[in-house]
């Protein structure tokens, strides 16, 4: 007779529906109990690259049926998926990090849920909050633009757009774009506190501050490698407000200088009086 208590526990399956799981940015052993849990018991996973994702499930002892879901896929690879969502359990997972962001889940997350598949999510790594508590730059408020655009007209306009946010931006680049992009940020948006965090959770992880331009020269001559998540503080004040003509401006538009002034003085803490001078003169021109 074989001892009970030497047969392997039986793995239940999972409830049907659609699981979002976080995997590790690049140390292996930043995955979650509960993303290893959820991987062992779905019926099927779905993936951006199936050769990425079959390394991190061969070194969890994990064999599930993968399906490929990335940019290219239509309707139809959705609607399977969903349908597969209705009658089990399918694990969406990007190449690393958290899905969604920054990859094209979004489409299969808004679908599944009209058509009433239940939806979980497995939080964990993501590069872009990694990035954020390296950087040191003020984290109260912050944006996230994704890859900056790769035609020089195109980037400038995000970044007069994504500018005027009074909040650390925080973008993902790659190593031979990156100089590209410190020089754009230091046309376009001046002096910035920067920081550049790369191989994040990897051995050769470091996060590197100072202004666009002087990391555009220190890079220049050190081209990186690795995933990069490239930072910009707001607007110089030591608030970390915003700088106080640009709040005036802004305020200018809908307000009368005292007024004006007035909110300003209580975002940023400065005199009223010396702003309210500050916003006539402004408004005269």
């Amino acid at each position: 007779m074989t001892d009970a208590s030497s047969q392997p526990p039986i793995v239940k399956p999972l409830e049907q529906g659609l699981y979002i799981v976080a995997t590790p940015i690049g140390n292996l052993g930043d995955i979650t109990l509960r993303a290893v849990d959820i991987l062992q018991r779905c019926s099927v996973i779905a993936c951006e690259d199936t050769r990425v994702t079959g390394k991190l499930l061969s070194h969890l002892g994990v064999s599930n049926a993968l399906r490929r879901y990335d940019d290219h896929s239509n309707e139809a690879a959705r609607a399977e998926l969903i349908g597969a969502a209705r009658d089990g359990a399918v694990a969406l997972v990007s190449d690393a990090g958290t899905p969604l962001i920054s990859d094209p889940g979004f489409r299969l997350v808004r679908e599944a849920r009209e058509a009433g598949v239940p939806i979980t999510t497995i939080p964990g790594a993501c590069a872009a909050i990694a990035g954020l508590t390296l950087s040191g730059l003020p984290n109260d408020r912050f944006l996230f633009g994704g890859f900056l655009p790769v035609k020089e007209k195109a980037r400038a306009d995000i970044l007069h757009e994504l500018g005027a946010t009074r909040a650390t931006l925080i973008f993902y680049e790659t190593g031979p774009r990156l100089v590209k992009s410190l020089n754009a940020i230091e046309a376009n948006l001046g002096v910035r506190e920067i920081s550049v965090a790369r191989e994040i959770t990897k051995m050769h992880e470091e996060c590197r501050a100072g202004s666009a331009a002087e990391l555009a020269d220190y890079y220049a001559e050190h081209p990186p490698k690795g995933e990069i998540v490239l930072m910009v503080g707001p607007s110089s004040d030591e608030s970390g407000v915003g700088d106080p003509d640009d709040l005036l401006r802004e305020a200018l538009i809908e307000l009368s200088p005292s007024k004006a002034a007035a909110k300003v003085a209580k975002a940023t803490g400065k005199d009223r009086q010396a702003l309210y001078t500050r916003a006539v003169e402004l408004k005269s021109k």
